[in-house]
């Protein structure tokens, strides 16, 4: 197997060299390299399954009897929504010519389907089986909503896969991620929009989203206006955990720079309005109802473990409010009820217990504004509390953005994982040897994975407990 894994570096090396290595930056989904992938490539086969998804398939010539099956990111309504095998072009190419078959679907639907997803995946890798026949070793694969899929994929059907890799993926599940939505949402209506009784559950329709989306963005532009409006936008990010360097185009703020990394964090939450209600209206079409609650929430326990609670503090220092009359608004503001069988729908689409059966690495930008890296930490207490922290390794990305990895830095994870499948151990995955194995992989870029310890999802939730 060493040899195997000496051709793949060597093989995916020569590939890299031959194609512009891109920053990847999707939004819920991956970024479509635009490079042409090579004129070598070999033949696709497509077609439709029973649900109505379309799927890809590309199988080299050289096949190392290894299947890739990708599970791409969330599309919103009304959107195109073609079959996706990689995250990228580079990726794919590079692949292909280290001998992976690598295949995909477009799931039957858009929005937040993650059950279809997973019954479209699957019979995705029975048409392969069908028609190339079973593979050496079968990994699953998946960036954004497709690493959530991909989470979903190895807890609900380990005999699948001999393992998995998640990228930028929703690892605090379903009800958390959905439930973190609300709060940050609650606390932009209730400090910055007073009085508003602009809906953020229970949407009847996207005319009603987009309504509340236009109500609650004019909020935060008045009050990004005004030093105090300015510290209050900063404690809504907290309860997000939106970090201070959020877009990979622009420099990373000096650590004391509080203002930078506010007006960071004030545009991240300007597309976060958007998509947090006209999503989550989709989502509640899908669920049935409202699959959010904060009864019982306590705010000031939540911001007190915030990764910018410095900021903040420093923040209303500043403008001459009080934190503490703040927090206590909060306390006092009328709550948001769940609807049961909304919370039920979501458990299925999907939450986690945390019982990996097989190995998982998993990465992530510690940048990453629409889905923070805590996510990362709230899984990694699921799969503690169940006992199987030895199946698990995450890494993580010193890049601002979503999903924003390099060709290498996503074939590192992918060679670490087949090491671990092959040699049953995991290899050395600290920062500076996948750093070097990316390099290898791809020399035309610079890539940054780091050291990193992720805070607290500020919502966890997984279904040991």
């Amino acid at each position: 197997m060493a040899r195997e894994v000496l051709l793949f570096r060597r093989a995916v090396s020569k590939a890299a060299a031959t194609v512009v290595t891109v920053l990847l930056v999707a939004v819920l989904g991956p970024a479509v390299d635009p490079t042409p992938a090579s004129a070598a490539a070999p033949p696709r086969v497509e077609g439709v399954l029973p649900d109505g998804s379309t799927y890809v398939m590309d199988v080299p010539a050289n096949w190392n009897g290894t299947v890739l099956l990708y599970s791409h990111g969330y599309v919103p309504d009304n959107v195109a929504n073609p079959a996706r095998n990689a995250p990228s072009d580079n990726v794919r190419t590079a692949l292909l010519e280290a001998g992976y078959a690598q295949i995909g679907s477009s799931y039957p639907a858009t929005g937040w389907i993650v059950q279809g997803a997973l019954s479209a995946q699957l019979a995705t890798l029975d048409k392969f089986e069908a028609q190339f026949g079973p593979a050496r070793r079968t990994i699953a694969w998946g960036t954004s909503m497709g690493g959530m899929i991909t989470t979903g994929l190895a807890e609900r059907f380990s005999h699948r896969f001999d393992g998995t890799v998640t990228m930028c993926g929703l690892q605090q599940g379903a009800v958390a991620n959905w439930n973190n939505n609300v709060d940050t949402l609650f606390a932009i209506r209730a400090l910055l929009a007073a009085g508003s009784t602009a809906p953020l559950v229970r949407l009847p329709g996207q005319a009603a989203a987009l309504a509340s989306t236009a109500e609650l963005t004019a909020a935060l532009d008045a009050a990004q206006a005004t030093p105090q409006g300015r510290a209050r936008i900063a404690l809504a990010a907290a309860f997000r955990n939106i970090p201070a360097w959020t877009d990979p185009a622009r420099p990373e703020p000096d650590a004391d720079d509080h203002d930078t990394a506010q007006r960071n964090q004030f545009e991240a939450l300007r597309q976060f309005v958007k998509t947090g209600l006209t999503w989550r209206q989709e989502a509640e079409e899908h669920a049935g109802g409202n699959m959010s609650w904060n009864i019982g929430v306590d705010y000031g326990r939540i911001f007190a473990h915030s990764a910018n609670r410095q900021q903040v503090e420093q923040l209303y220092a500043r403008s001459g409010l009080s934190l503490r009359d703040d927090l206590a608004a909060l306390a006092a503001a009328p709550r948001i009820t769940a609807d049961p069988a909304a919370v039920r729908h979501m458990i299925r689409n999907i939450s986690f217990t945390g019982r990996l059966t097989t190995p998982m690495i998993s990465i992530h930008t510690t940048g990453d504004p629409l889905v923070p890296v805590q996510a990362e930490k709230a899984y990694a207490e699921a799969v503690s509390d169940a006992g199987r922290s030895r199946l698990l390794r995450q890494g993580y990305v010193h890049r601002a953005g979503h999903c924003t990895f390099t060709t290498g830095e996503m074939l590192a994870a992918v060679d670490a994982l087949d090491h671990r499948i092959s040699a049953g151990q995991w290899p050395d995955t600290s920062p500076g040897t996948l750093n070097r194995l990316a390099a290898d992989l791809d020399p035309t870029a610079t890539h940054a994975y780091a050291p990193y310890r992720p805070g607290p999802y500020p919502r966890p939730f997984h279904l040991r407990h």
